[in-house]
């Protein structure tokens, strides 16, 4: 057999490889969390685009949550403002909550666009449309840091009557209060709101990170996948520190209303969604419910 035609029957078996994968989430609702160094280099930019319209068009009813924390915090630097945080959660004045919707709101717009010029349809939309995110005041550690909110409430009618019409919705993590308020929403917490409510099959946080470690230090520590009890274990015992116990929690919190597994991928792996999900040896963690079948060879 010559060489072009073993490298046609390799790409064979990698299709192949993702059958069973297709045939098991075929259309299941899988929310992407959508953040990180991912949406500031434009070539990983236009390949997690490229992966979430792959999902689409096989089968799945992807549903993108975006943030946009660096493109906000360079324009509150342009306009000579200095970024504030508490925790890890943006302290956002009136100002900075004008400036962070208008950023936010340009980053929508240009994914939806990418979407579009793959031939999928696609919808830009805020929490504020349709009342899609109703949110409370959220405080850090008991400090108030302004216009951050949590999620209280999701209108999920509007995003399955998205879905129903074969559209992506693409979501900017801004939220209403009782009084009509406009709130920022950590676009973590907005992505584990909404696959709550959708009861996703599927969370995938796209991060900087390779995933959950044993040890931080040791690259060779890597969990592929990770059960609720594991989780806490981990966290319990100090394994699990900075910005990923926040992430862990979300990931606890949607699996134990619904959801049925939660990836976390490093965003700035190439095609890190499609690794991840359609190989049997995924690139990241997933994190599942108890006695939950593991799917990855190995395990």
């Amino acid at each position: 057999m010559d060489k072009s035609m073993q490298k046609y029957l390799e790409k064979a078996e990698v299709l192949i490889e993702a059958l069973p994968y297709i045939q098991r989430f075929n259309r299941r609702i899988f929310v992407v969390k959508y953040g990180g160094s991912a949406m500031v280099d434009e070539e990983l930019k236009a390949q997690v685009i490229q992966d979430v319209t792959l999902l689409k068009l096989v089968g799945f009813k992807p549903i993108i949550v975006h943030g946009g924390g660096k493109e906000i915090s360079r324009w509150v630097g342009k306009v000579g403002m200095e970024p504030q945080f508490v925790n890890g959660l943006r302290v956002t004045d009136e100002e900075t909550m004008e400036l962070a919707e208008m950023v936010l709101g340009r980053v929508n717009k240009s994914l939806v666009q990418l979407v579009e010029k793959l031939g999928v349809r696609a919808i830009g939309i805020s929490g504020k449309d349709g009342k899609l995110l109703s949110v409370g005041k959220k405080y850090a550690g008991g400090e108030d840091i302004g216009f951050v909110g949590e999620v209280k409430n999701v209108n999920a009618t509007v995003l399955y009557d998205l879905l129903e019409k074969d559209f992506i919705p693409i979501i900017c993590p801004v939220g209403l209060d009782e009084e009509y308020n406009t709130y920022n929403i950590n676009a973590d917490d907005a992505a584990c709101a909404i696959a709550r409510a959708m009861r996703a099959e599927k969370l995938a946080f796209l991060t900087d990170i390779e995933g959950v470690y044993k040890d931080p230090k040791d690259p060779d520590t890597l969990i592929s996948e990770l059960t609720v009890k594991e989780a806490r274990e981990l966290m319990e015992e100090g394994y699990i520190g900075g910005g990923m116990l926040p992430k862990l929690h979300n990931c606890i919190e949607a699996i134990e209303h619904g959801v049925s597994r939660v990836h976390i991928l490093d965003g700035r792996i190439p095609h890190c969604l499609l690794l991840e999900i359609f190989t049997n040896k995924g690139i990241g963690t997933a994190i599942i419910n108890d006695g939950e079948q593991r799917f990855y060879c190995g395990e």
